[in-house]
């Protein structure tokens, strides 16, 4: 099955497009090509990825700080160049629904390897869709705006810094701090940004005012949970929903009949399942 388009449903809001939260992440090893090849066959409207920055500032889809829990090995990402990060195996520590592991998880080569941000945009390139492409860098980190610098270097080569185009993916670049954003404004003004908010965050994003030059919320979906107004505050002053991460039927219906606009899943076959 192919990816779907990332463009806006017919009609008005229509149905949430559904993301794959660090590719199908429930079903295979996050953040590996596996993960998202096995998104793209759901036919979903696009994924997302964290990056960081290696010792030799490169590029990696690794959500967290440290290569322990999603490896066999250990150590910071930050101090670790990119060579050793890719001697280890990123997909013997996931474990089936049943708890165990994957039968023949060696017949897949990229199941264990590191996932560089440059394969998987060239895996989505690939894929001649306009799919919806959420890219977090995450902070703080010793290199600070070196991860914005490298990650606009490595969108130029793709050609993806002059807004939307059809049949390459549409990025948007998304983080927590507010910061980050004001340097990818600086760096690639025409790439759309995602201000993304954790429940504990203070309540002055929840009435629908975002920094300067940011047109899109990512609601945790807690907050979603217990201030569904939010989502509508938000709209009324022409800013996009994302909601993540939504993995529960009934979250999936909640965020579906508020309209919100992306809904972003662990589970995007699931999901898309529920939306029909």
């Amino acid at each position: 099955m192919e990816a779907r388009a990332a463009g806006p449903p017919p009609g008005g809001r229509g149905r949430p497009r559904v993301v794959a939260h660090r590719g199908a992440s429930a079903e295979e090893p996050e953040h590996t090509l596996t993960a998202y090849t096995r998104a793209y066959s759901h036919g979903v409207d696009g994924i997302e990825c964290d990056v960081r920055l290696t010792a030799d500032h490169h590029l990696v889809c690794v959500h967290d700080r440290r290569a322990d829990r999603t490896s066999n090995g250990n150590g910071v990402i930050s101090t670790l160049e990119l060579a050793r990060l890719e001697e280890l195996d990123w997909a013997s520590w996931k474990k089936l629904d049943d708890g165990t592991a994957k039968e023949g998880a060696d017949a897949d080569p990229e199941r264990g390897r590191l996932l560089t941000l440059r394969r998987l945009l060239d895996s989505l390139v690939s894929q001649h869709q306009p799919l919806l492409t959420l890219i977090e860098t995450k902070h703080p980190t010793r290199y600070g705006g070196l991860v914005e610098r490298q990650l606009v270097t490595v969108l130029r080569e793709q050609g993806l810094t002059t807004g939307d185009l059809p049949q390459l993916p549409h990025v948007r670049v998304m983080s927590f701090s507010i910061l980050a954003l004001m340097r990818m404004r600086g760096l690639a003004p025409q790439v759309p940004l995602v201000y993304l908010v954790e429940a504990t965050a203070p309540r002055f994003s929840w009435d629908g005012s975002l920094p300067r030059g940011v047109n899109i919320i990512g609601l945790d979906v807690r907050i979603v949970r217990r201030t569904p107004s939010v989502v509508r505050a938000h709209q009324r002053r022409g800013h996009e929903v994302y909601v993540w991460t939504v993995n529960e039927p009934d979250d999936v219906r909640r965020c579906a009949d508020l309209g919100v606009d992306v809904i972003i899943s662990d589970r995007p076959g699931d999901v898309l399942g529920l939306l029909g």
